[in-house]
């Protein structure tokens, strides 16, 4: 996993958005914002993610995978909804089996993009209430463990001033102490 700040350059999505000279995050910064990142190896990881699983409370899991192959006909707007700009009621908790692609986070209060570029071996635990994305790299593949607490859902809410008053994103703003 490496963090970053995102250039806001217009262009593909996909592309890494670095600034040169690149502007890099710290794991310190990413608890901060409640963001946790685990690396654990993907040969013989059933272990370790269910000991994880165990202690953070995830009942529940699936596999996705983000491709072509993997979504057919609706590749092209899972990607563009994925990349919308959203927040979940829930964790969102991924465990990277193969591929790669991005998570970006918004830093609050500066309301920043942060890049995570995760591969293979990382598990990032995205807070409910913090407004995110996610896109592929020009690998165009990703296949992902997702653990959930309870049942499998994943809703996500556009951010808009609805967004910006749920109970959900003012206890994120309230646990990071920022206040809504």
């Amino acid at each position: 996993m490496r963090a970053y700040y995102y250039d806001n350059i217009p262009g593909d999505q996909r592309l890494p958005h670095d600034y040169v000279p690149s502007r890099p995050v710290s794991g310190e910064t990413l608890e901060k914002i409640g963001v946790k990142y685990w690396n654990i190896p993907v040969e013989g990881y059933e272990a370790k993610v269910d000991a994880l699983a165990k202690e953070r409370g995830y009942k529940n899991r699936d596999t996705i995978n983000v491709s072509k192959e993997g979504l057919g006909d609706i590749y092209e707007t899972k990607i563009k909804t994925f990349f919308e700009e959203h927040m979940h009621e829930d964790e969102e908790i991924r465990y990277i089996l193969s591929g790669s692609g991005f998570f970006d986070v918004r830093e609050t209060p500066s309301d920043e993009w942060i890049r995570i570029a995760v591969e293979s071996g990382d598990l990032l635990v995205i807070p409910a209430g913090i407004y995110h994305r996610f896109t592929l790299d020009t690998a165009n593949n990703i296949k992902a463990l997702r653990l959930f607490q309870d049942e499998p859902k994943w809703i996500p809410y556009n951010r808009s001033e609805q967004t910006d008053v749920n109970p959900h994103r003012v206890q994120y703003l309230n646990a990071i102490s920022v206040g809504a």
